[in-house]
């Protein structure tokens, strides 16, 4: 039986298929994750893309705090994912935190925040 990090030669030589094999599996905690919601893959890159770029303008393109406050799963241990799942879709009034209901769905948004909470995946 091979195993997915077995080395073989490919376009980048003996070794090739074990950065494959670590890539597809880096990515397959994202698309496992999403796969139970029934929202496709690319939708997945898509809210990655959001957050990465729409929410990072303000709580940093790491996500470790900007206008906004820090994103990581450090900041967000205590928080009750519900509340936070609030915040995404209806925003903080009083604050520079919009609502996003417009652009992502409840469902969305608890994957967000799951995703947040567990250390958001990188582009």
């Amino acid at each position: 039986m091979k195993t997915p990090f077995a080395p073989k030669a490919g376009p980048l030589g003996v070794g090739g298929g074990v950065l494959a094999s670590l890539l597809a599996l880096s990515l397959a905690p994202v698309g496992a994750a999403w796969a139970d919601t029934g929202v496709d893959a690319r939708r997945v890159r898509e809210l990655v893309r959001l957050v990465r770029q729409d929410c990072g303008s303000c709580h940093g393109m790491t996500l470790k705090g900007g206008l906004g406050p820090p994103l990581t799963p450090e900041a967000l241990r205590d928080k009750p994912a519900a509340s936070l799942v609030a915040t995404v879709l209806m925003g903080r009034p009083g604050t520079p935190m919009p609502p996003w209901q417009r652009f992502v769905t409840p469902a969305e948004a608890e994957w967000i925040v799951a995703r947040l909470q567990d250390g958001f995946p990188l582009e």
